[in-house]
């Protein structure tokens, strides 16, 4: 997780492929819907790939409730206040998040490596499973046994790490501190923070870029703080 740009693909892509090095079963899957996941590097390492693109699951899940309307023989009246409904904010955030649950019960036999949409989390981790609940029956839509388990699943430490990705700069790390807020808030887990692209390590001789280097400092200490040491830091590339 963390703001856009700050590097989660590339992040998410390369523990995939280490765990997959290491004899994991892995599944690598995507919210984000300008995504650049390497599909064809991926799955030629044998790790099963994936994305949640949200047009799809949302038409699919509205599909879903209109099914179960009409095979209730709801009225005219009625199926019209269906379709207002469906056209709220909170069915998108719905079928995200049922969707994103079935993705996360994949990790019954493998391990689910999630990268997340720059504004994913204020979708898909809802405070509690009753608010889903209360939703999706308000809408006449399924629960399935995926929804269920997804919230103890991402609360346990033993099963969930959430790994928070920032750039060492002010917006970025102020944003990141924020999604750990909300993480804490959700009793979701964080323990790994990675600060990438850092100047800092290139041991640059360019006065403009010592400079810069040189700015980084604070807000690296300032994750180090965050993450109670648990920081990794990523040497910037020129790609």
């Amino acid at each position: 997780m963390g703001k856009g740009g700050v590097g989660k693909t590339t992040m998410a892509t390369n523990i995939a492929m280490k765990l997959n090095s290491l004899g994991a079963k892995v599944h690598l899957t995507t919210t984000d819907p300008a995504n650049h996941i390497n599909y064809d590097l991926a799955l030629k390492a044998g790790i099963d790939v994936s994305k949640i693109d949200e047009a799809v699951v949302l038409e699919e899940y509205k599909n879903e409730v209109r099914a179960k309307a009409h095979a209730n023989n709801m009225s005219p009246e009625d199926m019209e206040y269906i379709e207002e409904d469906l056209r709220s904010p909170c069915t998108q955030e719905i079928a995200v998040f049922k969707a994103f649950a079935d993705i996360v019960d994949k990790a019954e036999n493998k391990i689910v490596v999630i990268d997340t949409a720059p504004t994913g989390h204020t979708l898909l981790l809802l405070d509690a499973t009753q608010s889903y609940h209360k939703e999706v029956e308000r809408t006449q839509g399924e629960i399935s046994g995926a929804v269920a388990k997804l919230l103890p699943r991402l609360r346990n430490p033993n099963e969930t790490e959430v790994v928070i990705v920032t750039l060492p700069e002010a917006t970025p790390v102020f944003e990141a501190e924020r999604l750990q807020k909300e993480l804490q808030r959700a009793g979701i887990n964080n323990k790994w923070w990675v600060v990438n692209s850092c100047l800092a390590l290139t041991h640059t001789k360019n006065p403009f870029l010592q400079a810069k280097a040189k700015s980084e400092f604070v807000w690296i200490e300032r994750v180090k703080q965050l993450s109670h040491g648990n920081t990794a830091l990523i040497e910037w590339k020129n790609i």
